[in-house]
Formats: C-alpha cells, structure tokens, sequence
C-alpha cells in the first residue's frame, strides 16, 4: 500500500472508538505515514491493538501497523493534528463533551459515524457545533467496508470540508492509493446520504429475507435515494453530493451486501426473527436501527414524505409488522417519478 503524505513531516491522528470502522481508518492513517492514537473504550481491545498489533474484538484476521498505538485515556488524544470521531451516533456527544474543552481551537475533527441523534434530532456536525465550538468540522463518508479499507481494497469516500484548504489538507493527511478521498464543501449532504442510507439498508434487508426479488430491492434503493434527496435538499444539502459517493455510492453498496450491518438486521427481521433476536451475539453496531425513529421525526419537523424510512422505523418499533409495510407500501397511490 503506497503512501501519499511520505514527503511530509509526520503528523500525529488521533481516533475515537475502535470498533471495525475506527480501526479501518486508523490503519489508513497510519499506512499514509502518520503516527496513531487509537482511543478504545475497552480496556482489553486497546491492549490487544497495543501489544499483538490485532483487533480481534471487532476487526478479527488483519495484522495492524505497528504505527497505531491504542489507549483507553480520552486525555491521549487532546494533543493530536487532527481527529477522527468514529463514536456510534447516540453517544457521540458525550465523549465530544469529555474531550472538547481541552481541545486547542480550530482542531480539525473529522465525523466518521453516520446518523441521527434520538433524543435532538440533530445531525453530527450540529452535535459537534455545540459540544466543540472551536473545532473545524469535517465529515467523512461514502462507500465503504471497514474490512475492505482495512486490507487495502481500493475504496474512495466523500471528505466535506467548508474550508477547502483544511479539508485538502486532510485530504493529503489520509489519503493514499487505495483509500481516496474527494473533497466537497457541503457537510449537511456528507451526513444525511450516511445517515438516510443506513435505514433504507435495512428495508433492502428485509426484502431480501422476505425473498422479494431484486426487482424490489432495486426499486426500494432508487425510491429511497429519492427520499434521501428530498430530505437533504430541505435541511440544505447539495444535490449533486448526494448523487455521488455519500449518498448514491453509499446506497449501493450497504443496500446489497450482507457484509453490511444494516443490510443483515433487515434480512434478520425479514426472516421473522425478532430485534433482539437479529441481534444477539453481535458486538457492533447497526446504526440505522438508532436513526430510523429519529429519521421519521426529522421528516415530519421538515414536511418531507420519506414512507420507506418511516416504514422501517415502525417495524422496529412494533408499530408494523413487516408483511403490513410491505402491503401499505405496494399499496401507495401511483404517483409521477421524481415526487
């Protein structure tokens, strides 16, 4: 794996959380030339990071850099060039808050986890305004497999920046052959198409395990990024970010993979097995099952018709069983495309 940043001194990235996906990028960083600190909420995963170079927890097989340093001490990441926020979206803003004061002012803090938050309904970059003031906001996301990343499979993802030096400065920090990042200004469309895709994975899902056919799953993916869309252009994104990697690209990928978290809930629920029972055993997260019901309400508080999101979010929350989504779905008025 070819670095792109060797000419440059070394800089030091601190991550946050190091589940699959956080533990992905920090083996990116650290093979673009950078030194990493690797904050692990468990204390057994930050010594096996540390000491066998592995994160059998929640990225099992790949023999991490030697560069990548893992701690359980949140004060470890205070003096970093820039960091990587990889906390699932629920508990975002708390470790933001422990952290934040202590941060220098216009630290570059990159949003890697894509949803809503329940209780606000507030986006990350507006969970990071209020817990971070002085942070320069960054979102990264797009298509993307933690494993594939992990072991150098050619990945590419959105990296939204309103400053386009900073955000080309990231850009060069992390970038390298096999893991390209392309630079947009629009932070709102970076994280609604991570977001919005997650629940619509779900509801993919489902209809694979209800044994629907791909006809319906290539359906369920362009009637759902007509309503990431519709949301996303209301709260102020871009059109044309979410038609490239961190909305569309994103889409496509998590909504035909059982390799996707959200893609197997769904295929579990749509087998008939319960939430608690899809989820049993399983150490991460499925992210979508968080946003959904705060997904809905957001749609409501914009006047934004999202029935496949709303759907979804009715199903986990024992409003409606899946073959009664499915029949009010098939059951909507024929309307025109486009609305």
């Amino acid at each position: 794996m070819s670095q792109t940043n060797s000419g440059n001194s070394q800089k030091t990235i601190g991550i946050l959380g190091a589940g699959a996906w956080g533990t992905a990028l920090a083996q990116v960083a650290a093979m673009a030339g950078n030194k990493v600190i690797l904050w692990a909420l468990e204390t057994e995963v930050a010594k096996d990071i540390t000491e066998k170079h592995q994160n059998s927890a929640f990225l099992p097989n790949i023999n991490l850099s030697k560069n990548i340093i893992a701690t359980n001490k949140l004060d470890d990441i205070v003096e970093v060039d820039a960091i990587l926020a990889v906390i699932p979206a629920q508990f975002m803003r708390k470790t933001l808050e422990q952290i934040g004061p202590k941060l220098r002012d216009k630290m570059p803090i990159a949003l890697c986890s894509k949803g809503i938050e329940q209780k606000s309904l507030e986006i990350m970059t507006e969970v990071l305004a209020q817990s971070v003031p002085q942070a320069t906001p960054i979102v990264i996301s797009g298509p993307s497999f933690a494993k594939d990343v992990a072991i150098g499979l050619p990945t590419a993802v959105t990296l939204a920046c309103p400053d386009k030096e900073i955000g080309e400065k990231i850009v060069n920090l992390i970038g390298i052959s096999t893991f390209r990042p392309y630079w947009v200004d629009d932070l709102i469309g970076a994280e609604i198409g991570g977001a919005v895709k997650n629940v619509l994975a779900i509801a993919c899902g489902m209809a694979e395990g209800r044994g629907l056919g791909e006809s319906a799953r290539a359906a369920l993916i362009t009637r759902g990024f007509a309503e990431m869309v519709r949301l996303g252009v209301k709260m102020g994104a871009k059109a044309q970010t979410l038609n490239g990697l961190c909305g569309l690209g994103d889409l496509v990928l998590t909504c035909s993979s059982k390799s996707s978290r959200n893609f197997s809930l769904g295929f579990a629920l749509g087998q008939g097995q319960t939430f608690e029972e899809a989820q049993k055993g399983k150490n991460s997260v499925a992210e979508g099952a968080a946003t959904a019901p705060a997904l809905a309400q957001l749609a409501k508080k914009y006047e934004v018709d999202m029935p496949i999101c709303a759907a979804v979010a009715a199903i986990l929350d024992g409003r409606l069983a899946v073959n009664e989504a499915i029949e009010a779905l098939l059951n909507r008025p024929f309307k025109q495309e486009g609305q």
